[in-house]
């Protein structure tokens, strides 16, 4: 038998998980609270979201709108919530990568709830 039964190691284990699983809720606590934004057309359209990805804000140029060409300007908004999107995940894997990395890739630990 294994004096102390192995114990203060796996108190330390669990410290650290239970450490690295706080420092991802803060990490996800700073994205929904980061703005970032995307744009197209050239700066006519501007979309803010959240790291997290919600979109906060939307801006049209009035050089972007044309009564006989709202298709347009629809294209234009949807490519500047996606452009806003992808720089939210870019965020994201920053933010969260190594932290996910940390807690091995997605495997966790068995009975632990990540």
């Amino acid at each position: 038998m294994i004096p102390g039964g192995g114990q203060p190691n796996m108190q330390q284990l669990l410290q650290q998980a239970q450490k690295m699983q706080q420092d991802l809720a803060n990490a996800q606590e700073e994205l929904a609270r980061t703005e970032v934004e995307g744009q197209s057309g050239g700066g006519l359209v501007k979309a803010t979201v959240t790291g997290a990805g919600e979109l906060r804000a939307l801006k049209i140029d009035p050089k972007a709108v044309d009564p006989e060409d709202t298709e347009t300007l629809a294209d234009l908004v949807v490519a500047a919530v996606q452009a806003a999107n992808e720089n939210a995940q870019n965020l994201q894997q920053q933010k969260l990568g190594p932290l996910a990395q940390g807690l091995g890739g997605g495997t966790g630990i068995p009975g632990l709830p990540f």
